[in-house]
Order: structure tokens, then C-alpha cells, then sequence
């Protein structure tokens, strides 16, 4: 029984659980796509783990397990990535391979500058670029943690004020402060990031601390006038 429906705890539960004897449930399991999609791989070689994108996961351990192909999901945060970047660049592109379900619960920052068409989403970026009002990230199918930061950035030029509300994850806004040396204005208190859109951002000299992070900090070099060093890159 988990405490909290983690996404990594869930998924090696679910591997320790799948060659092991006897049957394994995991209660309050994260119901992610990537669960759903790491089941059916393992499924695919022989596993037999039923419920996978509920809350309740059954695993019954087989004794082996063999090949077998396997098409990876579509990465949503990737996903959310591009679409920051072309958000704030003024750009019009096209996603191919988007399952617009997955991607559903981020779609709401996006609405202005978004259309789906089938398997595949196009951004045509508004000008001016507006607020994305209120971001409260939740296990899915809420908003991913994962996606704040390349949002966040996005919200650092948008015309109004955007607030954000990271309930996973400690320490999760520390892009902030490179945004902030690339004149964004961003209070962050405890939990809270509140953003007011500039105009513009400026070119400097930053570090990624994470992963997500230094994402945000390219798709804010990508806007900002002048050069953005962008260091930390083991990261990204």
C-alpha cells in the first residue's frame, strides 16, 4: 500500500513483483500512461499484471519471462516541451505520434495557442502570449510535476500573472532563480511560484539543477534577447 501513488514506486514494484512467487497487489498505485505502458511490455514477455492505470495493480509472478517488440508511448514531457518552445518563440509547429488523451491534462496552459488534429497537434503561438492563470500539479490525471518547469517558462513572458502550485516535489523550482537572472519576475514561497509576464527576457549566464529545469531554462534562452549559456547539461 503506498502512502502516496508514485510513479517510480509503482513501476519497480511492479518489476520486482513480476517474476516473483505468488501474487503481489499494489494499492494506491499512480495510474500514469507510463504505468500502462510498461504493463503491456511486460505482459507482452509473458508477465501477468492486470489493472495497470487504475489504482489497485494485481501482478501474479511467472517464473520467466521472454522477448517480445514493444513500441515505446509517445513522451509526453517531451511533448510539453516543444510546445513551450514554440509558445514562446511566436512559432507554428506540428507534433507527429501525439496521443492527445495522455497529453490531455496539460493541454489547459496551451488552449489559445493549440489544435489537435488526430494523431498529430499543432501550435500556432498567439501573440501576445497570455497567462497561464492557475497550475496545480497532481498525480495524473492531474498536471505532471514534470511539465511545470517548461510551462513555468512559457508564464516568465505571458501578459498577466500566472500561479503555481507544486504539490509533489520539494526543491522543484529551482529554475526559478535562472529565469529571475534572465529578468523574470518570480516570488516563489514554499509550495507557491507566482509569476508577472515581462516583456521581454534577457540573455545570461545559467545552471540546470535537474532535468525539467534545464529544459525550462533552453525554451527561456530560445525567447530571450542575447545569448543564454546554459550550464549543468549532463541533465538535459
Amino acid at each position: 500500500s503506498l502512502s502516496f501513488p508514485s510513479v517510480g514506486a509503482t513501476e519497480n514494484l511492479i518489476l520486482a513483483a513480476v517474476c516473483g512467487k505468488g501474487t503481489t497487489i499494489i494499492a494506491n498505485a499512480a495510474r500514469e500512461p507510463e504505468i500502462c505502458d510498461l504493463a503491456e511490455y511486460l505482459n507482452r514477455g509473458g508477465g501477468r499484471v492486470y489493472g495497470a492505470g487504475e489504482s489497485c495493480v494485481i501482478i501474479d509472478g511467472v517464473k520467466e519471462l521472454f522477448g517480445s517488440e514493444h513500441r515505446v508511448m509517445p513522451d509526453r514531457i517531451a511533448t510539453v516541451t516543444y510546445m513551450a518552445a514554440a509558445a514562446v518563440t511566436g512559432g507554428n509547429i506540428t507534433l507527429r505520434d501525439v496521443d492527445n488523451a495522455h497529453i490531455l491534462p496539460m493541454l489547459s496552459p496551451f488552449e489559445e495557442a493549440g489544435r489537435q488534429l488526430g494523431g498529430s497537434l499543432n501550435i500556432m503561438a498567439p501573440r501576445p502570449l497570455g497567462a497561464v492563470k492557475h497550475i496545480r500539479t497532481m498525480p495524473y490525471p492531474g498536471f505532471p510535476t514534470d511539465a511545470q518547469p517548461p510551462v513555468m517558462a512559457m508564464a516568465a513572458v505571458g501578459q498577466g500573472t500566472s500561479v503555481f502550485v507544486e504539490n509533489i516535489f520539494e526543491s522543484r523550482y529551482r529554475h526559478a532563480e535562472g529565469l529571475q537572472r534572465m529578468g523574470a519576475k518570480i516570488k516563489v514561497e514554499g509550495k507557491v511560484a507566482v509569476i508577472e509576464g515581462v516583456e521581454r527576457l534577457t540573455g545570461a549566464s545559467v545552471e540546470a539543477a535537474d532535468l525539467r529545469g534545464g529544459a525550462a531554462l533552453v525554451v527561456a534562452g530560445l525567447a530571450a534577447q542575447g545569448r543564454t549559456l546554459v550550464g549543468g547539461t549532463e541533465y538535459i
